[in-house]
């Protein structure tokens, strides 16, 4: 498991948009409102994609 930091994450809203784009990707994942943080149940080959995909919406993204 590898977890993202998500720092702009901030509301509901926030978590769904995150959600969608992640599974767009088709990624198995966990999201967390309170940590700020996407638990990405992927190798670590899939981090790259993960971080594009939530760049794509406008969220800055980095392995914790």
């Amino acid at each position: 498991m590898i977890t993202l930091s998500v720092p702009e994450m901030m509301c509901n809203n926030c978590v769904k948009r995150v959600t969608n784009a992640l599974n767009g990707q088709n990624m198995k994942f966990t999201v967390s409102l309170d940590s700020k943080t996407v638990e990405l149940d992927e190798g670590e080959d899939r981090v790259p994609a993960a971080i594009a995909a939530l760049d794509e919406i406008g969220f800055d993204a980095a392995v914790k």
